[in-house]
């Protein structure tokens, strides 16, 4: 009732102001639809805590500091046998952070945590920013993949449960969608930016991440707990597990978590041979970056308009679309190394695109609040598991033979694994969870 009362006097109040003459901001009559069409679709439908992880995915995702990262290291003295050490006990710190920050999510908070994570993120760079040695970089990292696994699962968390607040739960593959969408423009373009400023110097970068990554802790800071789940504070560790078990034991809910973990890991290693699979193909090197922010936006369009595509297909033909075409990405750039077949990168971006929120939303669809968060960086652990297991065994069959028998070996194992996790989601209808007492 009161905020029925809040949104009437908000509207009358915003009618009242663009019908009167305003000598400074010159409104009139003629803006009245414009400023129309942007309250009622902005202020009115925007859910509570929208802005908020739009701005925490940004800075989490805007990353001036990729394009020239090797660079750096290397400036500073790091061999290569180094840098990828640094990546591994990143991987390591992310892994064991992963199910803490969960727990710590659904007892604790989402807000606190992601506040913690964003403080992490600026600590992390801050560090960078400062160092030139190989040790200072590790703790640097240790304290980054720390600070990443608070914000994973808990942002997606806090979304579905701020729209669930207000029985809005199934728009949330809309918001998931443009949320990561944002992430996938500020990636793009931050690969522009970034080499711009690495023309001042390499270090450069990283003085203005900074700032990016100190976005989030203002933005986290004023995210607001739904009422519903404000209770999961007061559960304990054994009860919170006891939930994930009851949880994970229904076949649907396995099959999600296992689904969006196989793909979450096919995209992330498909990602690392895209430029094995540009240099092969031929492009020049002052394209790889053009080619990169173009990726980037395909993928982050699809993810804007996810929600259609799957209200349009339904959740069986989407799965099967997601699966197949990431695939057919794999086995057909594994045929065709040539610079007619980058086209076909762009159709894994876009079921790229598709996948991420489509598939997050069908976990949120079996998952108690309490464990949420705790869930969703389950999804996070298993998928850096796979990686660790898949990624070096890919990387020897790149070096030993080629790049197209690794590409086919990965193409043909997602299918396989794909297809087995998707079959109790096919065979079932959808079950929302009920929430425990």
């Amino acid at each position: 009732m009161f905020q029925n009362n809040c949104n009437a006097n908000r509207s009358s109040i915003f009618h009242y102001t663009i019908n009167s003459e305003d000598p400074i901001l010159g409104v009139n009559h003629d803006d009245t639809k414009i400023f129309y069409f942007y309250q009622k679709f902005r202020l009115k439908n925007l859910p509570e805590n929208t802005i908020q992880l739009y701005l925490i995915k940004i800075a989490k995702w805007f990353n001036l500091v990729m394009p020239i990262v090797v660079l750096f290291y290397q400036d500073n003295g790091l061999t290569m046998s180094q840098i990828l050490l640094l990546k591994s006990v990143y991987s390591v710190a992310m892994v064991v952070g992963e199910l803490p920050s969960g727990y710590l999510a659904d007892v604790w908070g989402c807000r606190r945590t992601l506040l913690w994570g964003a403080i992490m993120g600026t600590i992390g760079i801050v560090i960078y920013s400062i160092s030139s040695d190989f040790a200072s970089f590790m703790v640097a990292e240790v304290i980054l993949g720390v600070g990443f696994s608070f914000v994973s699962g808990a942002d997606s968390a806090l979304l579905y449960d701020s729209l669930k607040a207000k029985d809005r739960e199934n728009e949330y593959i809309k918001f998931e969608g443009q949320i990561t969408s944002a992430g996938n423009f500020a990636e793009a373009f931050a690969g522009v930016a970034g080499g711009f400023l690495a023309t001042i110097s390499l270090r450069t970068p990283y003085y203005f991440q900074i700032f990016i990554a100190a976005i989030a802790i203002p933005a986290a800071f004023f995210l607001k707990e739904p009422k519903h789940v404000q209770e999961k504070i007061q559960l304990k560790m054994r009860e919170i597990l006891s939930l994930v078990k009851r949880t994970y034991q229904q076949r649907e809910m396995r099959s999600a978590i296992l689904v969006s973990s196989f793909t979450g890991a096919a995209t992330y290693t498909y990602a690392w041979f895209v430029q094995l699979y540009l240099k092969e193909a031929g492009l020049p090197i002052a394209f790889f970056g053009i080619l990169w922010t173009m990726l980037n936006l395909t993928t982050g369009i699809t993810s804007m308009f996810s929600y259609r595509i799957e209200r349009e297909l339904g959740r069986k033909k989407t799965l099967l679309l997601i699966v197949i075409l990431l695939t057919a990405g794999f086995i057909l750039t594994s045929v065709l190394v040539s610079l007619a077949g980058i086209a076909i990168l762009f159709g894994f971006y876009m079921a790229r695109g598709l996948a991420t929120p489509v598939l997050k939303d069908y976990i949120n669809q079996y998952t108690d609040s309490k464990v949420r968060a705790t869930i969703l960086s389950v999804r996070n652990l298993e998928i850096r598991l796979i990686f660790a297991v898949v990624g070096p065994v890919l990387g020897y069959l790149n070096d030993a033979f080629s790049l197209q028998t690794a590409l086919i070996v990965a193409g043909t194992s997602y299918f396989i694994a794909g297809m087995l996790s998707i079959l109790p989601l096919l065979a079932s209808p959808i079950t929302p969870v009920r929430e425990s007492p």
